[in-house]
């Protein structure tokens, strides 16, 4: 038996403790917010002690670690692989109605591993300790190094995590290609798109309700500049580069996205899109309103960056000289798009091993969500996503299929092997 069928073989084999250690993780709740993750971080702690592997935790904000290891290859010099997942995970909030049981009870159950964050990324999470574990391992066999790095903060951003650790150190914690396991389905995502969250005022004469001869009011104004915006920023045409544009128009590639994304997606994963996520304003039902506020989140494909839509936006403002309007963009939660070349050679062993293992090969699309990928390719560093499937990401219910739990984390050790083999 060859290394790699040995390899593959003993993940078959201690597949129970695979699963316990994901329920464990599970049971270890980590919303955020509030964002405190050391019960959780605690789970993997352990995992890496009884393997006799060394980690450390990097701590920038408290209650906020981040545990991170890594090896040297014994076969000499090579890429440097980072296996990348976060510890955080959405919140269930104080209303637990639909629940059908604790969200944080990690049971298995009709295939599946049931509790908040399971999708979200804690079987993902797991999957990429369990593969570093493994190929820790089998280091001596392998060249190059590989390092993982399990974070907090994602959900917020990353910026006591992955954003930190890039900065602090780029050559430990960033490396040459980075492998994450978010939730992809039978898909390997290569770009997502960016953000431009905005915050809105818009003020003008108000009146009695019956006056309308005198102002159309700042709801009325708001709406009619708000379907301006959306008519206006929805018409641009991003400029990808070309390979990209060309693998975005390839049916095959469309089909994938709406099979892993949802009928539709294929219509506007490459098109900027805009939502007003809220707006208000009035004070009484037979008043004109002086004032209304609204927010935006604007979605920007590859090809796209946020001063165009800027542009365009402010072109609009003069149409409505009855009103003042005041824009302000939420910096901290604005991300331009990110995208990594689609000819990386992990691309094929994560395919390759994919089909192996699962009798399948996943395409390679783009993504809608953000993920911590953003950090590594901001930073020039080639970042994949392949995990289980979305279906009841941050959903009632949340659970994940052991089979895919198990079919990830082979993919990702036998993914990495390949490319320091």
């Amino acid at each position: 038996m060859d290394a790699k069928s040995a390899l593959l073989q003993a993940l078959k084999s201690e597949q129970d403790s695979q699963i316990i250690l994901l329920q464990e993780f599970v049971r270890a709740a980590s919303p955020n917010p509030p964002g405190d993750t050391t019960a959780a971080a605690k789970v993997i702690a352990h995992y890496l002690s009884g393997q006799n592997i060394p980690f450390e935790i990097i701590e920038p904000q408290q209650g906020k670690p981040n545990v991170v290891s890594e090896f040297q290859g014994g076969k000499g010099p090579g890429p440097r692989v980072v296996l990348n997942g976060h510890i955080d995970v959405l919140p269930v909030g104080d209303n637990t109605d639909g629940w059908t049981r604790d969200p944080w009870s990690g049971d298995l159950e009709d295939g599946k591993i049931h509790g908040r964050g399971v999708v979200d990324m804690k079987s993902g999470t797991a999957s990429l300790v369990i593969a570093y574990s493994y190929l820790y391992a089998r280091r001596h066999s392998l060249r190059g190094s590989v390092a993982l790095c399990a974070v907090s903060d994602e959900e917020t951003g990353g910026r006591w995590g992955t954003a930190y650790l890039i900065a602090q150190d780029r050559q430990r914690w960033g490396g040459d290609v980075m492998l994450s396991a978010e939730p992809s389905g039978q898909t390997i995502r290569f770009s997502e798109k960016g953000t431009l969250r905005m915050s809105g005022s818009l003020t003008t004469k108000g009146a009695l309700g019956a006056y309308l001869n005198l102002s159309k009011g700042a709801i009325r104004t708001a709406s009619a500049f708000l379907s301006d915006v959306v008519q206006t920023v929805e018409s641009i045409n991003p400029n990808p580069p070309p390979e990209i544009g060309k693998h975005l128009k390839d049916p095959d590639t469309l089909a994938a996205i709406d099979k892993a994304m949802g009928p539709g997606t294929s219509t506007i994963i490459a098109s900027p899109t805009v939502n007003i996520g809220t707006i208000s304003g009035g004070i009484k039902v037979n008043m004109i309103p002086e004032r209304c506020i609204f927010e935006l989140d604007i979605r920007l494909p590859v090809g796209l960056q946020a001063d165009e839509v800027l542009s365009r936006i402010n072109s609009i403002m003069p149409r409505y000289p009855e009103a003042v309007i005041e824009l302000r963009k939420q910096e901290a939660a604005s991300n331009p798009s990110s995208f990594s070349g689609i000819d990386h050679p992990v691309i094929a062993h994560l395919q390759e091993n994919a089909n192996a293992v699962g009798g399948f090969y996943p395409r390679l699309i783009p993504s809608m969500g953000a993920t911590d990928c953003k950090h590594y390719r901001y930073a020039g560093i080639p970042a994949y996503v392949y995990g289980c499937s979305p279906e009841t990401m941050a959903a009632v219910n949340e659970c994940a299929s052991v089979d895919e739990f198990l079919h990830v984390t082979q993919v990702h050790a036998l993914a990495a092997w390949d490319l320091l083999g």
